[in-house]
């Protein structure tokens, strides 16, 4: 984007077409995240996986898109914003149609790569495009709309997967994305241009540039996703992807500062603002992903919910999200952006500070106030950092701005549930430890007990040492839930304190004008 608006001549009817229709594919691309959690049995199921394999469904998935989200900024200017959203829709549908056919876990891998890789592109590219096509106040609504949309389609996504696969099959959650790709894929090239493509910078791209990023983006992305899996470092694939990560990473910052056609700018980060608004998203992606995993994994591993439970339970957060996107928007042209997303901070800790008060019999009513609270706060949150991020950012660095910064989130999420996955671990095997302690302690309690469940077990035998098995056995499942759920409520509690950690950064955070020239920070 040159620094005059390309957009300058369309009307505004146009110009809100346009960017409905591009939120609308970003809103699909980012569903397809979480779409598959409820499901991920079914699918495993139907492709007869193994367990260490189905995991890839996911991490295939997030592997790929986390490189295409800063790349896209380089491809939207090098063949126009228009094109690359209308080949990446196109391209998403074909590759949702194929995970849909997939007739094994291999097929479906390489399907699901190429889903995530170009539902990438769709990302990064409607903020951009919403910043440099709108001003005053359309422009002050932008960041609350792809806010909402960029936090209530992963919230969603567990849901809508788990009641597809329950009232139809699994094949079903990719199949539902080809209908409205192939709107979007007709579409948008209708609507008119947003910018002029420079198909001259195809033939300067720096291959390793783009080499280096996918090694450096995906093999992060894949330490966090198999580390709390195979125990970390003591894995050797962990171990030698981390070590390709950080070559990759080397050669990635090399080019970026020394080549001479960079596939990715980091220039947006002289703007303190910008940087510190990058930070305040990679914690709200910790948070938001964190919770959005953590709540179903507890419904199912404790309370044995199923995914239509799971999905009615943990629909709360997505409406009271629905709900706080007009306030927070509101707010945030009204008051210092820095007030709004303090409260958020504030409140989005408290939501999860309730969840550290879980018990094993929790359900939809005792979660009904604490993912109220959060996905009302997550709002406040994420509204006023868009526009810290964007607001104020020259045209020309628009782009790649947007991608950072949307790049900052997805991190956030990886880093949070690699981290939850493995305190969730840790913590549970310590209260493990300290109930059999404990029982061991007070031997005439845990010998109580053990003969209370034998004395149930026999009603339904008549041989005694059958009956005593089977209430040993209850036995360790009532304590591996119990301290399951101790596990929670202390990641629960941390996360919180991350959270009011992150107040820090936030007076710091000068906020740009929603409307005007860019602001100077030096």
């Amino acid at each position: 984007m040159s620094d005059a608006n390309p957009t300058a001549g369309l009307s505004e009817q146009r110009k809100l077409l346009i960017f409905g229709v591009m939120a609308f594919g970003q809103f699909m691309a980012l569903l397809d995240i979480q779409i598959v959690a409820g499901s991920l049995g079914s699918i495993q199921a139907g492709l007869s996986a193994g367990p260490d394999e189905i995991a890839w469904v996911q991490t295939a998935y997030l592997m790929a898109e986390i490189v295409m989200i800063p790349l896209a900024a380089f491809l939207s200017q090098a063949i126009s914003t228009r094109w690359l959203f209308t080949a990446s829709a196109a391209l998403f549908t074909i590759s949702s149609l194929m995970c849909g056919l997939a007739w094994d876990i291999d097929s479906m891998i390489v399907f699901r790569a190429i889903q995530g890789f170009t539902g990438g592109a769709m990302v990064p590219t409607v903020f951009a495009t919403g910043f440099a096509m709108f001003d005053g106040p359309k422009r002050a609504m932008i960041p609350a709309i792809l806010g909402m949309v960029s936090t209530l389609a992963p919230t969603l996504g567990p849901s809508v997967g788990g009641w597809v696969t329950d009232v139809a099959d699994w094949r079903w959650i990719f199949f539902m994305n080809v209908i409205p790709g192939v709107a979007i894929t007709a579409i948008l090239p209708l609507l008119g241009k947003v910018d002029d493509p420079d198909l001259s910078m195809l033939r300067k791209i720096d291959w390793l540039h783009v080499g280096s990023l996918a090694v450096f983006l995906g093999g992060l992305q894949y330490v966090l996703e198999e580390g709390p899996r195979h125990e970390w470092f003591t894995d050797t694939g962990v171990a030698s992807a981390a070590w390709i990560s950080v070559v990759g990473a080397v050669v990635f910052f090399e080019r970026t500062f020394f080549s001479t056609m960079p596939v990715i700018k980091l220039t947006p980060f002289k703007r303190p603002t910008f940087a510190m608004a990058c930070v305040l998203n990679l914690v709200i992606g910790f948070g938001l992903y964190s919770a959005t995993y953590l709540t179903p994994v507890f419904l199912g591993r404790v309370r044995g919910f199923t995914s239509m439970q799971i999905g009615g339970t943990v629909f709360v957060a997505g409406l009271t999200m629905a709900v706080a996107a007009p306030i927070a928007a509101r707010l945030s042209t009204k008051v210092d952006g820095r007030y709004v997303i303090g409260v958020g901070f504030c409140f989005f800790a408290l939501g999860l500070w309730m969840f550290s008060n879980i018990t094993s019999d929790w359900g939809f009513f005792e979660l009904l106030v604490p993912q109220a609270v959060r996905g009302f706060a997550v709002l406040l949150c994420i509204v006023p950092a868009v526009g810290m991020a964007l607001n104020g950012v020259a045209p020309s660095e628009l782009r790649y701005a947007s991608g950072l910064f949307n790049l900052m989130r997805n991190l956030g999420g990886a880093i949070g549930i690699a981290v939850v996955n493995t305190w969730i671990g840790d913590f549970a095997r310590t209260h493990t430890l300290r109930m059999s302690e404990s029982m061991a302690d007070n031997p005439e309690h845990a010998g109580g007990l053990i003969s209370g469940l034998t004395a149930y077990a026999s009603r339904f035998t008549p041989d005694p040492a059958i009956a005593l098995g089977q209430a040993q056995s209850q036995l360790v499942r009532i304590v591996g839930r119990e301290a399951a759920t101790l596990a929670f409520a202390d990641v629960f509690r941390l996360m919180a304190w991350i959270f009011i950690a992150a107040l820090v950064i936030v007076p710091f955070c000068k906020p740009a004008p929603t409307d005007g020239p860019p602001v100077s920070e030096h």
